[in-house]
């Protein structure tokens, strides 16, 4: 790969791994819309907004997952440690980069699935530099998907403990977010309750 920064390769890291603890343990990636596993239309949606390589984190239930879900093309992490936090999945999802020549990794969540292509392209359309840091924003209000810059990738992984992800990361480097704002293309809820689940059906 040759990557300039007028034609970035912009990797797009799927977090798939969570348990749904609040949802009675039902795996997140698992959860169907519209008849198919989220983890497929996190995949698809990553896809549509152009980025590439595809690389996908797994945790609970890895192996159904990999068995139901389609993830033709994709690189799939497992995380061992996924019990431990969104920071542990948030560091393999890096870590699977190594060696890609990728610029820059795009980081969606498997359980926002009001977020569409969309909303991943506009963000990805925020590289500047193997330096850049740009995320999503709703109203004013920072949001995923968040795009991080491969010189970024080290430290935003030393940051990233327990299921806190990026968010110490972000808030210290709050002045160099780039902020898109995607309200009027996508929706950031998470699917965290059985309350929730109305909004796949």
């Amino acid at each position: 790969m040759a990557p300039t920064d007028e034609n970035p390769v912009v990797a797009g890291v799927l977090l798939a791994a969570g348990g749904g603890r609040r949802l009675g343990g039902r795996p997140k990636a698992l959860l169907e819309h519209r008849g198919r596993p989220l983890v497929e239309r996190a995949v698809r949606t990553l896809r549509d907004g152009g980025c590439g390589p595809l690389h996908v984190v797994l945790g609970a239930a890895a192996e159904e997952v990999r068995a139901r879900a389609d993830l033709t093309g994709c690189v799939v992490t497992v995380n061992p440690e996924w019990e431990e936090g969104m920071g542990t999945s948030l560091r393999a999802g890096l870590a699977s980069l190594a060696g890609t020549g990728a610029d820059a990794a795009l980081v969606l969540l498997v359980d926002q699935p009001g977020i569409g292509a969309e909303a991943v392209a506009r963000v990805r359309s925020a590289y500047r530099s193997r330096a850049s840091l740009a995320a999503a924003s709703y109203a004013g209000e920072r949001g995923h998907p968040v795009l991080f810059g491969a010189a970024r990738w080290a430290d935003v992984a030393a940051a990233a403990v327990g299921d806190r992800g990026a968010r110490t990361y972000l808030r210290a480097h709050h002045d160099a977010i780039t902020l898109v704002e995607c309200s009027d293309v996508a929706q950031a809820y998470d699917i965290d309750t059985v309350e929730d689940l109305t909004r796949l059906e």
